[in-house]
């Protein structure tokens, strides 16, 4: 078999195995729990089961090869700089579903307001969903991608596949994005509603811009955190801002509105040029 054909079954492989470890988990506890949509404490041990499970696979078999590496290098500043990125997203994404006219489903949002009821919904949503995404998504699957996206376009660009000519593509970003917007477009399908999908797309640019820069998960796992934390932080502490829009949280003003993004815009922008200063760009074509 060839090794391009083994390496796109290899994403398909990853994906497969982290949607029937939902799956399973899911169907197992609701064995267990015959109320389980409306059990929080069950929504939340299954979601921390089915993610310390990928965690395990996915880090036992190196699907999702790991190294002490980056955190060694002591990159204390762009981790900073990736909470930045991470809160400057918040506001911009919700203004985006609104213009959709995007919304969770009362199913999904049901669902959330259980999980997010109990500690233990952090715990699965806020500490472990992201080490586990950004192992499957960004270690396994767009790792995978982008040794192909390469490959492939220096077999086009010079006629040859030697490390050299790998190297000097890989290094000129080429074929790069190809494999970063796919990986993110599938991370959005698999969260399996639309407005999730549409937030969890944009993030996945940002997410495999973050992995292919610095060949580590370390910041895609603190951008998640973040991402998560807020999102769980909002449910609890302000669960009336659930179904209120950004003008109604704004008093109607649209003026407030604007004002709001361009704060963000103020975070976002200026934290994503810092990372671009102080990201390097390796080459992920040592496997």
């Amino acid at each position: 078999m060839k090794t391009s054909t083994r390496l796109w079954l290899d994403t398909a492989f990853y994906i497969v195995v982290f949607l029937l470890l939902q799956l399973g988990t899911m169907v197992v506890l609701m064995l267990v729990y015959p109320d389980f949509s409306a059990n929080a404490e069950a929504l939340a041990l299954s979601s921390a089961v089915s993610s310390l499970l990928t965690i395990v696979l996915f880090a036992a078999l190196r699907w999702s090869p790991f190294s002490r590496a980056y955190v060694r290098s002591r990159p204390w500043a762009v981790l900073a700089w990736v909470c930045v990125l991470a809160i400057g997203t918040i506001i911009p994404s919700e203004w985006l579903l609104e213009l959709l006219d995007v919304d969770l489903g009362e199913t999904e949002k049901n669902l959330f307001r259980q999980l997010f009821s109990t500690p233990w919904g952090y715990v699965a949503v806020g500490l472990l969903v992201p080490l586990a995404e950004e192992m499957v998504f960004r270690g396994a699957l767009l790792r995978v991608l982008l040794i192909l996206g390469i490959r492939w376009t220096a077999s086009r660009a010079v006629g040859s596949q030697s490390q050299l000519a790998l190297r000097a593509v890989g290094k000129q970003a080429i074929g790069v994005w190809g494999p970063i917007v796919l990986s993110a477009l599938v991370f959005g399908l698999v969260h399996g509603n639309l407005a999730q999908g549409i937030h969890a797309f944009l993030i996945g640019l940002l997410l495999g811009w973050l992995y292919w820069r610095t060949d580590s998960i370390v910041p895609g796992v603190v951008f998640h955190w973040v991402n998560n934390s807020i999102s769980y932080a909002q449910m609890r502490l302000f669960p009336w801002t659930e179904d209120v829009t950004l003008v109604e949280l704004c008093g109607g003003s649209r003026m407030l509105v604007w004002l709001y993004l361009l704060f963000s815009l103020m975070l976002f922008l200026p934290a994503l040029y810092q990372l671009h200063l102080r990201l390097r760009r390796p080459s992920l074509l040592n496997d």
